[in-house]
């Protein structure tokens, strides 16, 4: 559980800047559904492709980002359905299920986002934009479920030795611009692991036809939306703000050298092709002082062999014995299937962000000796207690945990990448009629 922090992908920013589009699609006749590509079992149709391609469309003009070449945006859409369809089928056959208690406070939070006081107020709004409610209902449900399955199958494997730490903060202490951040945005063209010396030839072409692009004055956020596959593509490859311990060692030379607005020559690292952009330098002052808690645990993982009810109903009986008179520890040492179960499932002093947001946030909510309720996250289902807090100076601590997290970030892309390229292979995928 320690250390593990979350990737995730941003609802409002993926589906609600897009939602109005929908309305308009209704007011256009049906296209004609052809089966473009069958994924296992399931099929992607012209219209499905159709409809999230407009809700592409209308995202990247409210962004003021010029459209890719229509061909380009169509495939790079079209592959991103596939794998998120890889996705949910997987999710599907191990089990992982988002409820509809936990839809509805994904839902309730996004209505409050948008200052509307209920979710039958936001599901007012939607109907009146001609928005299909269930359907974006689902949407969202997608939208959560990929992120607990990378959370489960990527980011809870993610091991970081305290020597790649050490070498790590060797390595910045010997950078310039330790005290500023670095706006950046990237486009990243990724190889997969067994490639070809004549495929990793025609990856490297792609990334070299981007460099063109934006060498002839392409804006950057065309192009990454047209060539890049990371997932922030659509965002126009924006990583936002980040300190020099935040970015991969390879990169930060080029960087350095690098004036904002500038674009870098084509970069290479062992899972593709990368270009930088450097948007922006400021100053930064790092805090000195933070919020510790200290805080233990029980968890029950959830598994193809343990689908989430059984896993809440186990922990429910745990916590119904603490209630009645039971002792924590005990019942950690016990019952927890994490790795603090021998300590009586003590964490020790957690620092902001070194544990998933889902953990953090009702962590944080707890008074001193308090017993949570049932938490969930992607690694399974939580009871809490808060022990202790503190406000210490964790300089040094904090620039390891600082370290920690920007390796976890670049490992975590590059084991996505791995994993969901795994997927693919063991898939059965056939094109039907071209996209385009």
């Amino acid at each position: 559980m320690r250390s593990q922090k979350l990737v995730r992908l941003s609802l409002c920013a993926a589906l609600l800047c897009a939602f109005p589009v929908f309305a308009e699609e209704a007011k256009q006749a049906q296209p004609i559904d052809n089966i473009l590509v069958v994924v296992n079992e399931d099929v992607i149709t012209r219209h499905e492709l159709d409809t999230r391609l407009a809700v592409v469309v209308r995202q990247l003009k409210k962004q003021g980002t010029l459209l890719p070449e229509p061909a380009v945006l169509e495939r790079q859409i079209l592959e991103r359905m596939i794998g998120d369809m890889l996705q949910t089928q997987f999710a599907k056959e191990t089990g992982l299920r988002i409820d509809d208690a936990q839809l509805d406070k994904a839902l309730t939070r996004i209505a409050q986002q948008n200052k509307l006081a209920s979710l039958s107020a936001f599901r007012n709004k939607l109907e009146q934009d001609g928005i299909d409610f269930n359907k974006f209902r689902e949407e969202i449900r997608t939208e959560i479920l990929t992120t607990r399955l990378r959370e489960r199958e990527v980011d809870s494997k993610l091991v970081i030795s305290e020597n790649e730490i050490e070498n790590y903060l060797k390595n910045q202490s010997k950078q310039a611009g330790k005290g500023e951040e670095l706006q950046l945005a990237h486009i990243m063209v990724v190889v997969p692991e067994q490639a070809s010396a004549e495929k990793i030839q025609t990856y490297r072409l792609k990334a070299e036809q981007a460099l063109a692009k934006l060498r002839a004055g392409a804006p950057f956020a065309q192009v990454a939306a047209g060539y890049s596959d990371a997932g922030d593509a659509l965002q126009g490859g924006n990583l936002g703000w980040r300190s020099a311990d935040r970015i991969p060692g390879m990169f930060v030379e080029a960087i350095q050298k690098m004036k904002p607005g500038e674009v870098s020559e084509i970069l290479r690292s062992p899972n593709g092709f990368h270009i930088l952009k450097l948007v922006d330098r400021r100053s930064k002052d790092a805090p000195l002082v933070i919020t510790q808690t200290h805080a233990r645990h029980i968890l029950i993982k959830t598994s193809e062999l343990v689908p989430e009810n059984e896993a809440k109903n186990r922990l429910s009986e745990i916590k119904q014995r603490i209630d009645n008179g039971a002792d924590f520890a005990a019942q950690a040492k016990l019952y927890s299937e994490d790795g603090s179960a021998a300590q009586g499932g003590d964490l020790g002093w957690l620092s902001p962000g070194e544990t998933v947001s889902e953990f953090e946030g009702p962590m944080d909510a707890l008074k001193v000796k308090q017993i949570s309720g049932l938490v969930q996250s992607g690694f399974g289902w939580h009871l809490i207690q808060v022990l202790e807090r503190r406000d210490t100076d964790v300089s040094a601590e904090q620039k390891k945990l600082q370290a920690r997290n920007a390796i976890r970030t670049f490992r975590s892309d590059e084991a996505f990448q791995d994993w969901l390229r795994q997927l693919r292979d063991r898939a059965f995928i056939e094109y039907r009629t071209a996209a385009h």
